[in-house]
């Protein structure tokens, strides 16, 4: 069995993360700081919150350029919610720099009368570009969403799964290279969330 490392910054939902993992049985050990992630064969970064506060804690652990310098190895990452923002450049709820392993923005989404914000609930998911997390002629995927805010990567491709949010298509997952995330809680997404971490975990541990 791989091991998992989940990034404890004090701004996730870990203990439903955990939960999740359990069920599937891998247990994931807990990252404080850059001497954490030797050990791990791949990472979690889950994440509740806002922007610019989850990057000043990821700096105050010494976690930045350790898991910039993680991705660039190779080494397997899974973003959930605000992680997956994180992962970009920068965004448009904040002022700080992102990690910057994925390259494009976070841009808050669109603003439409009978719409409110946050995005919150279920809602399908519209496959883009297929990646082991939504493999081809997957059923059709409710989960579920709280965000405000979503990622433009700059490299389209690099988008896995879209929602339609007031009638403008909006990234919900992306899988590039090593890097895989889901704007959505996989770990709320009952029996179909439970499958894409099975699916992730499979590719992790996959020669």
């Amino acid at each position: 069995m791989s091991r998992i490392g989940l990034i404890d910054y004090g701004m996730g939902n870990l203990h439903s993360v955990q939960r999740s993992f359990a069920r599937l049985g891998a247990e994931l050990v807990s990252v404080h700081g850059p001497a954490d992630l030797e050990p791990c064969d791949a990472l979690v970064l889950p994440g509740v919150g806002a922007f610019d506060p989850a990057m000043e804690r990821l700096r105050s652990a010494g976690l930045v350029q350790a898991l910039r310098h993680s991705c660039a190895s190779g080494r397997p990452l899974l973003g959930i919610c605000l992680g997956l923002q994180l992962l970009f450049e920068a965004s448009e709820e904040g002022r700080s720099e992102g990690l910057g392993v994925l390259a494009g923005k976070v841009k808050t989404l669109p603003r439409v009368a009978g719409h409110p914000l946050p995005h919150m609930g279920w809602a399908p998911l519209i496959p883009a570009t297929a990646s082991p997390l939504l493999p081809p002629a997957t059923p059709e995927a409710w989960v579920y969403f709280v965000h405000s805010f979503a990622a433009v990567p700059a490299l389209p491709e690099a988008t896995t799964a879209q929602v339609d949010y007031a009638g403008t298509l909006v990234t919900a997952a992306v899988w590039h290279g090593t890097i895989a995330a889901c704007q959505f809680h996989p770990e709320k997404s009952g029996p179909v969330g439970e499958a894409m971490l099975r699916r992730w975990l499979d590719w992790v541990a996959s020669p």
